[in-house]
């Protein structure tokens, strides 16, 4: 461990180094793609030992990354040769069901975290896979099922009490440390460590949720129809669609909807997408909000190689709709897929300069997620991903959700801020000025400014 081993008496919680029996455990994440070993990871008890893990990094100039769910497609969560700060642990959560609140800390994932507020009947926006961490979800953004009727997960972020580079705590929110919680809400891991966040609740029990396939013949009116009715749909539904291979050869499409309004009016409103085509398998009805949200859950098992591109797509014309089935059906791997995650209602409407999120719009959050197996198989799918992204280029917007981006895309971080670079630039500046937290869709301090 070397000059690590001062760290054991000033933690309560364990440290993991090369050779330990659960140090190889610890330092996997989501992504099987990455395979980097720090010098140790500190399994944080508390927020007494991320203070200390904090300051012990800075002292010894150690890089420091920071695995709260491990879900980020990055890898970012894990570094080579410096100190891990492990939050995985820490699933402390408070739900105040008369104020509509819940303070939760960062180790939480989206189905632990809707266990907790779904005894209350209540819910906020948080992805859609329930394995996913809810903090490096929320400070990207947090487009979920709910984002139509409550905005993204940073705009329901009340406050959030974070360790900053100099090992102090402080609690970030409308009334203190304010433009700390502004950057906090869509500018990732940049300004320090979350350990815990306050988040605005909402009535949500059941729902009117499911979806419907349609097979390789109907793939490209069932895009069409898509869009055409993703385009009129109110605040109450959302809505994703996917491409993939199918089985038997071409590209089958998929159409998952959540409403959360009342469910006579959900019927009415999805009346049109049950009368269309002849679906090739699927339901949509009532059911719990939790159980729909860990729904995908058997797609992402742990041990696959994940590489993705994504970008925003505002328009689901017949030229990209010819690109997208094209390449769907020539996927290397059958656990390959291509969203079209609406970006609807009020998450589209609030102001791009309000939160740290930039990307506003009534568009679709365009994702190749690349899956597969058998790391053998790596080149193959990677360049098949390039190579229908590069295909899609001319119909996609310049930008792109910060969560979606890869391991060695850091030419596209001004895109992932957009308008407000400059101003997290600013806030990054006055910190973490040293770029301590720099493991990352880095922000460098003081540039743009």
């Amino acid at each position: 461990m070397g000059p690590i081993r001062q760290l054991v008496d000033r933690v309560r919680g364990q440290l993991l180094a090369p050779g330990h029996e659960d140090y190889d455990r610890a330092r996997r994440v989501f992504n099987f793609m990455i395979d980097r070993r720090p010098a140790a990871i500190l399994r944080c008890a508390g927020v007494a030992d991320v203070i200390q893990g904090v300051l012990f990094a800075r002292r010894q100039q150690l890089p420091l990354s920071i695995h709260s769910g491990g879900h980020g497609v990055a890898g970012s969560a894990v570094c080579e040769g410096g100190l891990m700060l492990d939050l995985s642990g820490m699933k402390g959560m408070r739900v105040n069901p008369e104020r509509r609140t819940t303070q939760a800390q960062a180790g939480l994932l989206l189905g632990e975290f809707d266990h907790e507020t779904q005894a209350f009947g209540l819910a906020t926006t948080l992805g859609v896979v329930s394995v996913t961490g809810i903090a490096g979800l929320t400070l990207g953004g947090g487009l979920g099922w709910l984002n139509g009727k409550y905005g993204l997960a940073c705009d329901n972020v009340l406050a959030a009490d974070v360790v900053t580079a100099d090992g102090e705590l402080v609690t970030a929110s409308a009334s203190d440390h304010d433009d700390l919680h502004w950057a906090l809400r869509g500018g990732g891991g940049n300004f320090g460590v979350v350990t815990s966040l306050t988040y605005q609740l909402h009535p949500v029990n059941s729902v009117l949720a499911g979806g419907l396939s349609f097979p390789p013949e109907q793939a490209r009116d069932a895009l069409r129809f898509y869009h055409a009715f993703a385009s009129v749909a109110p605040d109450e539904l959302s809505m994703a669609g996917s491409v993939s291979r199918h089985p038997e050869g071409g590209p089958t499409v998929s159409i998952a909807v959540c409403y959360c309004g009342p469910f006579d009016e959900g019927e009415r409103v999805l009346q049109p997408l049950r009368d269309f085509g002849r679906h090739a398998g699927g339901a949509i009805g009532p059911m719990s909000y939790q159980a729909f949200q860990s729904g995908p859950d058997s797609g992402f098992p742990s041990g696959r190689q994940h590489y993705w591109k994504s970008s925003y797509l505002k328009d689901l014309s017949n030229e990209s709709i010819d690109v997208l089935l094209e390449f769907a059906a020539t996927s290397p791997s059958p656990y390959t897929g291509i969203g079209l995650q609406q970006m609807t209602g009020v998450a589209s409407r609030v102001d791009p300069r309000a939160t740290a999120f930039a990307h506003r719009d009534r568009q679709y959050d365009f994702l190749i997620l690349s899956q597969w197996e058998d790391r053998d198989d790596s080149d193959r799918n990677m360049d098949w991903t390039r190579r229908c992204f590069d295909a899609m280029r001319p119909y996609l917007r310049e930008a792109v959700y910060v969560n979606n981006l890869g391991e060695q895309e850091h030419d596209r971080v001004r895109d992932a801020y957009g308008v407000n670079y400059e101003r997290l630039a600013a806030v990054k500046t006055r910190y973490d000025p040293e770029n301590v937290f720099r493991l990352n869709h880095n922000i460098v301090p003081g540039v743009g400014i």
